[in-house]
């Protein structure tokens, strides 16, 4: 019994399944020179092993055949050949400088950061990434927007499953770009495989690479650093376009700034923050605390019924503002805008059967952001 169950097991491991479908077992060629330099060097050293093993597993089979017992043959011993031991000296040295000098190339032109045209400063949050464009007073974090029902596998999956972002990094093509890497919490790595860039986000250091992009298009990459819980929520998405439309995108980014100081100054409405809130709570709370405010106790307790979105409103906001040291909750003064604080605050504490009814207004955030 014990032999048709290990047979039928093996049997579904060799079958290939719908969860194979989209596997590849070779490297992204990608779209940077650095990557197809990555590329060719992978595929040399591919080739190589190759027709070492052709030439090493073709004497030896053809040895065994031709020199069998059968046939009549008897081993022989010998040692000490100085022609041997100069051949398989020569012959791995010249393969080794065949490979040296692409790979060094390779490898000095992927540390080669200086004389760029775009320096990003890019700093990993569980579970995000901020964006600070220096030079261009742009800063903004990229968040995880698949919805929830799919990730709790209540609808279908979409193609880009856990690879979407609400704000790309938007960079020009043809244009060098500098990034410089760090993070605010744990370790991370920024990992975007068609341009062959894989450095850690290591908090308190700063890491650089770069990368010039040859084609306009939209490339994915993940995290790829086991940062604690909700690791694989943690997406980057590069969309590289012409210098004209990095130009209009850089203008509107900018406009778009002066909109959002201006709707903290607005009179908000308790309707307005609740529904802006739920949007705000859904895509920056909701994995830790769960859609329906219960949390995961003990890690992420719960809002409903919490003593913090119950009591008094401004420790609340200090609560979402400057985060609880030691635990799992992060700050959000850095990361959200003061209409956004001041909806998803006014929103947990009217959700769920809290019903405090009261309401933060974005000037009130705006008071303790210029305080800082």
């Amino acid at each position: 019994m014990f032999k048709k169950v290990a047979v039928f097991g093996l049997f579904l491991a060799l079958v290939p399944t719908v969860a194979f479908s989209d596997w590849q077992l070779n490297l992204n060629r990608g779209v940077t020179d650095t990557s197809i330099a990555v590329y060719d060097l992978h595929m040399l050293v591919l080739y190589i092993c190759v027709a070492i093993s052709v030439v090493v597993f073709g004497v030896m089979f053809w040895s065994i055949y031709h020199h069998r017992k059968s046939k009549g043959f008897e081993s022989h011993e010998f040692h000490d050949s100085t022609a041997l031991e100069i051949l398989w000296t020569i012959v791995p040295t010249i393969i080794l400088i065949v490979i040296l000098f692409p790979a060094t190339k390779a490898l000095i032109n992927s540390y080669d950061t200086e004389e760029s045209d775009i320096d990003i400063q890019i700093t990993g949050y569980q579970w995000k990434w901020r964006y600070k464009y220096i030079g261009e007073d742009l800063d903004f974090f990229s968040v995880l927007t698949t919805p929830t029902d799919e990730i709790r596998n209540k609808s279908e999956k979409n193609e880009n499953y856990l690879l979407e972002v609400d704000k790309p990094l938007v960079v020009p093509i043809n244009k060098k770009i500098r990034f410089l890497l760090t993070s605010n919490d744990v370790i991370h790595a920024w990992w975007v495989p068609d341009l062959a860039v894989k450095k850690d986000a290591i908090p308190g250091f700063i890491n650089e690479d770069w990368t010039r992009i040859n084609e306009v298009g939209i490339y994915r990459g993940q995290c790829a650093e086991l940062c604690g819980k909700d690791h694989g929520f943690m997406p980057i998405v590069v969309k590289a376009v012409t210098q004209e439309d990095y130009v209009i995108w850089l203008a509107e980014q900018k406009a778009l700034k002066e909109i959002e100081a201006a709707a903290s100054q607005a009179d908000w409405s308790m309707e307005a923050l609740l529904v802006k809130g739920e949007g705000v709570y859904i895509k920056n709370c909701a994995a830790c605390h769960q859609p329906n405010g219960m949390g995961i106790p003990p890690v992420f307790p719960a809002i409903k019924g919490s003593p913090i979105a119950l009591g008094p409103i401004g420790t609340h906001l200090a609560t979402v503002f400057e985060g609880r040291p030691g635990t799992a909750m992060a700050g959000f003064g850095e990361q959200l805008s003061s209409v956004d604080i001041a909806a998803v605050i006014t929103y947990q504490r009217n959700a769920w059967g809290n019903e405090v009814g009261d309401m933060l207004s974005p000037t009130d955030v705006d008071k303790l952001k210029g305080g800082e």
